[in-house]
């Protein structure tokens, strides 16, 4: 599938993987702060923050990928996305640039994560291959 010219995402990474989102999605992209414990949730959801007067649940992606988590560091940031009249945080290893992709691919069956897959697309780069994430299942998932 030809991916527009006008589509414009914003590529992160965790550990030595890249992911991408539609910028359309995007609210802002914020430094880590404290986030607020919550009893009782699910383990990728790591509290909530404050955004200007607006709480906002924030969820780790190592986490629901089920990679180790780590210390966060200088280049760690809050992706807050809109998703379905929400918006929700999502803590990345770093923020690398905003993209476009000359070529999408439809991800294999068997690409994603065990209870579905994580992706709309596989955007081709020049030097790599960047996985396009599909928010409804990686926000909804249960």
């Amino acid at each position: 599938m030809q991916a527009s010219k006008q589509e414009q995402y914003i590529e992160f990474g965790i550990e030595s993987e890249q992911y991408a989102i539609r910028i359309q999605d995007i609210h802002e992209i914020i430094k880590m702060q404290d986030i607020t414990q919550i009893p009782n949730v699910m383990p990728y959801v790591k509290g909530v923050i404050n955004l200007r007067g607006r709480i906002v649940p924030v969820i780790s992606l190592r986490n629901l990928f089920r990679l180790h988590e780590k210390e966060h560091t200088k280049a760690s940031r809050i992706v807050v996305v809109h998703h379905q009249d929400d918006t929700v945080g999502i803590i990345v290893d770093r923020v690398n640039k905003v993209t476009t992709f000359t070529d999408i691919q439809p991800p294999s069956e068997r690409v994603g994560g065990p209870d579905g897959n994580y992706f709309t697309g596989i955007g081709l780069t020049d030097s790599s291959l960047v996985g396009i994430l599909k928010l409804d299942t990686v926000l909804l998932h249960e």
